[in-house]
């Protein structure tokens, strides 16, 4: 399994700011290696998150997305204790899901 997503919620009056890191080496496909060959495409294509399990967030990305990728976004009608759930897919099938709580 992929390492975790690391997350954090903190809620701002009636707005929830989630911080998020993705563990993931991001290889484009196009980068060789000591020996010359090339290092097979290996990227997220797909990033959801949900709020209390509705979805709020969906992004479709590809190979030129950077090694460990990062990314902030605002949920609107967040109260502390609620769930915030992040997922992503990548190209080879690989998946991972974490959640954490709004503070």
């Amino acid at each position: 399994m992929a390492n975790p997503i690391r997350l954090r919620a903190q809620l701002d009056g009636d707005k929830a700011s989630v911080r998020v890191l993705i563990t993931h080496p991001m290889e484009s496909g196009q980068r060789k290696d000591d020996a010359g060959q090339l290092v097979a495409a290996w990227y997220i294509q797909e990033v959801t998150a949900s709020h209390n399990g509705k979805q709020v967030l969906r992004l479709g990305w590809g190979p030129s997305v950077s090694k460990n990728p990062s990314l902030q976004f605002v949920v609107k009608g967040a109260q502390a204790g609620d769930t915030i759930a992040v997922s992503w897919r990548d190209n080879r099938g690989d998946t991972r899901s974490d959640e954490t709580t709004v503070s």
